[in-house]
Order: structure tokens, then C-alpha cells, then sequence
């Protein structure tokens, strides 16, 4: 079930050389339609698995695995809002670097500084003292009463106890390459839609594509559109 052929159409005026009548026109895809999940089943936890997109894999090849129909790549985009798979969906590593060459100019433009973000402390007990991933200035400081006890590129622990006050900055420099390379990564976390409820989805689908009657309505299928043709306008 290809999406396109899905598509109501629209009776257009005919542009082609062959076709000069004001009358002439063509039926074309109404590519400014839409479906989108129901609300009942958009909200259920229930309706959803959770999917991590491994490296190099495209919507058809999804939907195959999970439905084992290519041509449902549709459903698995329409399932996350997915109306731009360049920007939307996860870059290949070689096409990642390509797009950050691209973004930022050069090799060492990628290895620049693009922001700071904290670095997680906890205690002697694992209690989450500073949250780690926060975006700070590179001055930020954290002072407690305490010693460090271990510290990584990203992870500090502390022991709280004595009586000096101790002021460490837990700071991490994320580049350019870190900071796209999350967002890539981000996107291959999607939600999927149950093999058991495509039949539902699929059915609203269908009927969210038809027309109703209006001024325009033709079939369901097909309505017409404005002709300038006709007005010479």
C-alpha cells in the first residue's frame, strides 16, 4: 500500500501545449493532504514499541522489518511526525560528517567549541548531586563541603564531610561533531506503531483521504480546483 496512490486527487487546469481548452484539465495527487494517528490511539502507551534505528537503515526498510511491507514506510513516518526525512531522520555516519563539513567549513571548525554543559557529580551514596547535559558558561562553578573523590570526563564523585569549603568546575566543552552527533543520535530513538493496530490506522487513513461533499466535491476522490482559465484571471 504505497502512500501516493493513496492520495485523493484534484482536477487541475491543464497546462500541457496539447491541452489549450479553458475546459482541459488533469487529475493530479493532492499532495497537501494529510492522515495523522487518532487521538485515542496517539495517546496510548499501549498502541506504540519503542525502535532505535540502527545505521543506515531508511523508512522502507523499518516498515519491512516490522511489517514486513515496504511500501508502509508512511506509517512509521506519519507514526513520529515525520514530514522531512532529510532533517527528521537519522544521517548516516558518512552522510553526518558530509552535513557538519558542509555546516561548519572545515575540519577544524567541526572540532571547535560549540557550547559547555555540566558535568555529573554524585556523593559516596550514588545520590545525584548536579545533573550532567545542562548547558552552562564555561565559568560555572559547583562549591561544596567536601573532597573529590574520582573524577572523569564525565562523571565526578564527591564525599561530602569536613570543614573546608572546596569549589571545583564541573564543565565538559562539547564540539561542533558532539553536538550534531547527539541530535543524530536523538533521532533514532522512534516510536512504532503495533502490528496489531494497523488495520485501525490504515482504515482512518483511507477515510480521512475522501472528500466530502463541498462546491468543488467531484467524487470522493476527486474535487475540482479554481480555474483562471475560465475568468482570465
Amino acid at each position: 500500500m504505497a502512500y501516493f496512490q493513496e492520495l485523493p486527487n484534484i482536477s487541475y487546469p491543464s497546462l500541457l501545449p496539447a491541452n489549450n481548452k479553458v475546459e482541459d484539465r488533469i487529475p493530479v495527487k493532492n499532495i497537501f493532504r494529510r492522515s495523522k494517528l487518532r487521538v485515542d490511539v496517539d495517546q496510548s502507551i499501549a498502541a506504540f514499541n519503542y525502535y532505535y534505528i540502527p545505521e543506515g537503515y531508511r523508512p522502507d526498510v523499518v516498515a519491512e522489518e516490522i511489517y514486513d511491507d515496504s511500501e508502509l514506510d508512511w506509517v512509521v513516518l506519519t507514526s513520529n511526525n515525520i514530514t522531512n526525512v532529510r532533517d527528521q531522520w537519522p544521517l548516516t555516519h558518512n552522510d553526518l560528517y558530509n552535513h557538519i563539513l558542509e555546516k561548519y567549513g572545515s575540519e577544524s571548525n567541526i572540532l571547535g567549541v560549540h557550547h559547555y554543559e555540566t558535568i555529573k557529580i554524585i556523593d559516596e551514596y550514588n545520590r545525584v548531586i548536579l545533573n550532567g547535559g545542562s548547558e552552562v558558561d564555561v565559568n560555572f562553578t559547583f562549591t561544596f563541603v567536601g573532597t573529590v573523590t574520582s573524577s572523569t570526563g564525565s562523571l565526578i564523585k564527591v564525599k561530602f564531610g569536613g570543614s573546608s569549603a572546596n569549589t571545583i568546575t564541573p564543565v565538559a566543552a562539547i564540539t561542533n561533531y558532539d553536538y550534531e552527533n547527539k541530535l543524530n543520535e536523538e533521532k533514532r530513538r522512534i516510536q512504532i506503531l503495533k502490528p496489531e493496530f494497523l488495520s485501525v490506522f490504515i482504515s482512518d487513513h483511507q477515510n480521512i483521504m475522501k472528500y466530502t461533499e463541498s462546491s468543488d466535491y467531484i467524487t470522493n476522490g476527486l474535487k475540482g480546483t479554481y480555474n483562471p482559465r475560465s475568468s482570465g484571471v
